[in-house]
């Protein structure tokens, strides 16, 4: 996305012949490419930084000496995990300073399709954030998960040209890509001369050297210091994660202090609304960065030109003439909360609230709803595993990680919960449903279940081992298809607590504060209610479908062993 030729008015402006449309006057800008903060004024006339220096303007805004740096960019999002519909998102992160997105929505496309990516992209053509959308590269993310619908090659080329798309999305099925798959190939070359991001956790050698050969060129699965520093070294951009499960910024960032800011953005990835509310959005990650022991202007460069330049938004990431005038202002730069930002040229935030008007509504259509079909619903027998003699494979869950381990467990013998998984086809109406086992929730009393179960999102549903689990899992995916998706907590035949999330079972239509509300009141009924020690449980869950992040997953056709990437035995003979 190149940045906007001038238009006669900035260049007036910019030659001091015409009045900026406004002066932010007396502030301090961050260069991300010297690392200095220059006093100086700052013109902005259509939207655009004009110049430097003092200018006429219609209105003049005294900063009196406030840091001002580029709104800030994340590497790589997805929409849907938030749980917030595109306005309600916009309206939550302006405030801390996120003025753009590079956004995957292949959560929405595993359920409508090229349809859901491009109602997407026109709710959100008309706010003011910059929202990037990437042609989704892998729906379904493997052979072995059902989604609702299907991208191929042609879709992917669709998205690049229909909605102007910024480039292929990342490419989930790293096996396939390593082996050649032909239709894989032809995804990224579809993205021309636009970027293609990756998915590839924990290769390495020969088979990561296979994946860069093939056209990828970022990652945001790095768990280790040592993998980020191969891939790096191999020329792949990497983008360091902080998100409600995935925790990885801390385990990460010692690359930046040791190697510098080359080829590095920050990325949230999958956060939840309560942790946008609760601890931001990029600001949180440019805190903990600077904690970790990264300098201010260092972090500042991964939040802003870094991912700006890695994507193309060429418009964006410096407040230097000719690029659009996306400026944080903070009074103070401890805590690295903005006191203004602006959009544009536009104030669209002061002091950690929207300004009223700023955002308009823009609502989700009709048809993203009512997309569970549990039809017949799953009886307590159908959810009822009986395991076999002898040990049996186990999903292995741990906190601030999407990576599971397989475990080969006696369930008589468990010295730690473990608990009933299934997943139940949710879209096309097959009464499929794949069993098996987890450990690592904690969960000792009831059931949880959630729509939101990636990349497919079939219906997601733990129970208790014992003769009470498979009711309470039959009534909380009953309460599911009554909402028509969402997240509940069920105890003894009741629910207890519930996320509506009615825009393809993965958003919600409300308030940002109203669904953390929803979404903190759940997790803390799994806590208190339920036994559950794990940290985000309901995100936990929702990445347990995804069968392509190692090593163990279960769909609605069974247990995956993602190393072998090949359906697996319940049994561990």
């Amino acid at each position: 996305m190149s940045r906007r030729r001038a238009d006669p008015h900035v260049l007036a402006v910019a030659r001091g012949d015409e009045p900026a449309d406004l002066l932010l006057s007396g502030g301090t800008v961050f260069v991300p490419g010297t690392r200095e903060w220059i006093r100086t004024d700052l013109p902005i006339a259509s939207g655009v930084v004009a110049g430097w220096g003092p200018r006429d303007a219609h209105e003049v805004v005294e900063l009196d000496g406030a840091a001002l740096t580029p709104g800030f960019v994340d590497a790589h999002m997805h929409l849907e995990s938030t749980k917030l519909w595109v306005d309600e998102f916009v309206r939550t992160v302006l405030p801390r300073g996120t003025t753009a997105v590079a956004a995957d929505p292949h959560e929405l496309a595993n359920v409508f399709g090229v349809a859901g990516v491009g109602a997407l992209a026109e709710a959100a053509a008309g706010l003011p954030f910059t929202f990037g959308i990437c042609a989704s590269s892998c729906v379904p993310a493997s052979p072995f998960e059902s989604p609702g619908a299907e991208i191929g090659v042609a879709e992917v080329r669709e998205l690049m040209e229909r909605i102007g798309a910024i480039g292929v999305a990342e490419v989930m099925s790293f096996p396939g890509v390593i082996a050649g798959d032909p239709e894989l190939l032809a995804k990224i070359a579809a993205a021309g001369d636009r970027r293609v991001d990756g998915h590839a956790p924990g290769v390495s050698g020969r088979q990561l050297d296979a994946y860069l050969a093939a056209g990828v060129e970022s990652d945001h699965e790095c768990t280790t210091l040592a993998e980020a520093l191969e891939k790096r070294r191999k020329g792949m951009w990497i983008f360091v994660r902080q998100g409600s499960a995935s925790r990885d910024l801390a385990a990460l960032i010692g690359t930046v202090v040791a190697q510098g800011t080359d080829r590095v953005a920050l990325c949230s990835d999958d956060r939840e609304p309560d942790t946008l509310l609760t601890e931001g959005h990029l600001d949180d990650c440019l805190r903990l960065a600077v904690a970790n022991g990264v300098s201010l202007e260092d972090a500042l460069v991964l939040a802003t030109s870094n991912p700006a330049e890695y994507h193309g938004f060429d418009h964006l990431g410096w407040l230097a003439p000719g690029y659009q005038a996306d400026v944080c202002c903070f009074d103070e730069l401890a805590g690295l909360r903005p006191s203004r930002v602006y959009q544009a040229g536009r104030l669209v935030a002061s002091d950690g609230e929207i300004v009223p008007g700023a955002v308009a509504d823009s609502p989700a259509p009709s048809f993203l709803r009512s997309s569970v079909h549990l039809d017949p619903l799953p009886s307590a027998e159908r959810l009822d595993l009986v395991a076999p003699s002898g040990p049996v494979r186990v999903i292995g869950v741990a906190p601030d990680t999407l990576t599971t381990k397989e475990l080969v467990l006696d369930l008589s013998k468990a010295t730690e919960p473990i608990a009933r998984i299934a997943v139940a086809e949710r879209h096309r109406r097959t009464g499929r449903i794949g069993l098996g086992y987890v450990q690592g929730f904690g969960l000792r009393r009831g059931a949880l279940a959630s729509t939101v179960a990636h990349d497919a999102h079939n219906c997601m549903v733990l129970g208790t081992l014992g003769d009470d689990g498979p009711p309470d899992m039959a009534i909380a995916l009953a309460r599911l298809a009554e909402l028509g998706g969402g997240q509940v907590a069920v105890l003894g035949g009741r629910v207890l607590a519930e996320v509506a999330l009615p825009i393809a079972g993965l958003m919600s239509d409300r308030p940002a504060e109203e669904v953390a509300a929803a979404v903190a009141r759940l997790e803390q009924v799994a806590a208190e209610q339920l036994g559950v020690n794990l940290p985000a449980p309901l995100m936990h869950l929702s990445f347990l479908g995804l069968s392509v992040i190692p090593e163990l997953r279960i769909t609605d056709r069974g247990l995956i062993d993602v190393r072998r990437f090949a359906v697996t035995e319940l049994a561990a003979r």
